[in-house]
């Protein structure tokens, strides 16, 4: 672990799943395992604390021992309102941010994240696949809490209008664009567990 700075692992499981017929995405299990553990189990090696932004189920996100915080606003605001409460939560100089859905991301892909942000002093470094950003795999300066609070304030939500009007390097993943994965319908993760 990187001890220069101190980092906190955000784990997004604050949306609505309308496309999973409102299930709690991070709590669905893939092989036999809930979402979320996989995110969990990517971060451990490489953050001193991992907290999940949850706008329900808190006790069953609670039994995974970590802090589970809800967006400052119950109108599910999306990604960036759940990078703000984790901000508001934390002392850490970097937040390392991941979706709770994509169980085939590893610690050295997250690593990589880090390890861009760092040698480039950047506000946050953010997933490319080769095609396009994955504008929810972040690691991101506590620096901009401010700006991002402006931000939501003034009824904005895109994470990509955020991210360009701040020092945001893309980090390149495509070699490996399947880590990106993610499970958005129960039909998708049929197929991802076909594969």
């Amino acid at each position: 672990m990187n001890n220069s700075a101190k980092i906190t692992g955000v784990i997004l499981a604050g949306g609505l799943a309308r496309r999973m017929n409102h299930q709690d995405k991070g709590l669905v299990c893939y092989r036999g395992r809930p979402l979320v553990s996989y995110a969990i189990a990517a971060l451990a090696p490489l953050v001193y604390e991992t907290i999940i932004n949850a706008n329900r189920h808190h006790e069953q996100y609670q039994q995974f021992g970590l802090r589970v915080v809800a967006d400052q606003t119950a109108s599910f605001d999306g990604p960036l309102a759940g990078i703000l409460t984790a901000m508001l939560n934390t002392d850490a100089e970097v937040l390392l941010v991941v979706p709770c859905d994509a169980p085939l991301m590893t610690s050295e892909h997250l690593q990589k994240l880090v390890a861009t942000r760092a040698a480039l002093n950047a506000d946050v470094a953010v997933a490319f696949d080769g095609e396009r950003l994955h504008p929810v795999f972040l690691a991101i300066h506590s620096r901009l809490q401010t700006s991002l609070q402006d931000y939501l304030a003034s009824g904005e939500r895109k994470v990509q209008t955020w991210l360009a009007q701040h020092h945001a390097v893309q980090v390149d993943f495509s070699a490996s664009p399947e880590i990106f994965t993610n499970v958005n319908t129960l039909t998708e993760l049929s197929l991802l567990e076909a594969m």
